[in-house]
């Protein structure tokens, strides 16, 4: 957890001297009234891999969903709002879209995949497995969309909404984003990508793409428009003032966040994840392969 801003405290120790000592290092946010767990070193070493899997996983079933959910004609987004007034599940973490990246959890999906492979807890293992496989195939959709609205993607111009794995960040490690954006780009798109804060860092790990200074620019001439990352501003945009930007009024919500209802007055073809519209399998080309 965040050691300034904790939501909980996991203190593994074997001695009261540790869990004093302990106790004296976090004492303010224990004075606010932040849970405190005291367990053995085993219990707490698993407590943060075992969270960060367990809301990877949230965010897999619902991808998983996302797919049934265009083979079914239904929509996941509806979906998950009734799944998440269950106080069992709850709502967070049931968004469907291009997959979860960053910093922690895939790492931390994989680190106990090979902690349970080698304890010999096999079942655990092959549950971490097929979280981060869901994931890693998740990120073929916005693509496979792609070729539906365009075809051959060969010498098309795509506008990239977003490079960071998260909003308000500049973080692209193991980014979604950049990875459908870098897949685009392979299989012979012309792709500008525009994020508010990411590009510098999306430069050096994907230093092929064309990045640019605006939404405006991005969007000049796009034959397709793919929003990836959702950064507030990207919400904002007049779809009437877009429309006019562009070549063709075609445009893929790869995180379900956008207004449906407002680009597709405006004249926009708008395909979303998961939201009842039926996509052909994607080219295996497509899929990112796991380091």
């Amino acid at each position: 957890q965040d050691t300034l801003h904790p939501d909980r405290l996991v203190f593994g120790v074997t001695t009261p001297e540790a869990e004093l000592a302990l106790r004296q290092i976090y004492e303010v946010p224990i004075a606010s009234g932040i849970p405190v767990h005291i367990t053995d070193v085993a219990t707490a070493e698993l407590a943060k891999v075992a969270a960060n899997t367990f809301l990877a996983t949230k965010i897999s079933f619902i991808n998983a969903m996302a797919e049934v959910s265009d083979a079914a004609g239904a929509d996941v987004v509806a979906l998950a709002d009734i799944l998440g007034d269950d106080p069992r599940i709850g709502r967070r973490f049931l968004d469907a879209g291009i997959g979860f990246g960053g910093g922690c959890l895939p790492k931390d999906v994989r680190a106990l995949a090979a902690r349970a492979t080698s304890l010999d807890a096999l079942g655990a293992a092959r549950l971490c497995h097929e979280v981060d496989a869901i994931n890693i195939s998740t990120r073929a959709r916005p693509a496979a969309l792609a070729r539906e609205v365009l075809g051959d993607l060969r010498g098309r111009r795509i506008a990239v909404l977003g490079a960071a794995f998260k909003p308000f960040s500049d973080d692209v490690r193991d980014s979604p984003a950049l990875h459908v954006a870098g897949h685009l780009h392979r299989q012979g798109a012309r792709v500008r990508v525009y994020d508010p804060e990411a590009s510098v860092n999306a430069r050096a790990v994907v230093p092929a793409l064309t990045y640019v200074a605006s939404i405006e620019a991005a969007m000049t001439g796009a034959e397709l428009v793919m929003h990836l990352t959702e950064w507030p501003e990207f919400a904002e945009i007049d779809p009437a003032r877009a429309g006019r930007l562009v070549r063709n009024r075609q445009i893929i919500d790869g995180r379900n966040k956008l207004d449906a209802a407002a680009w597709r007055r405006a004249g926009w073809t708008f395909r979303g994840i998961g939201r009842g519209e039926l996509v052909t399998a994607p080219d295996p080309r497509l899929v990112p392969h796991r380091a």
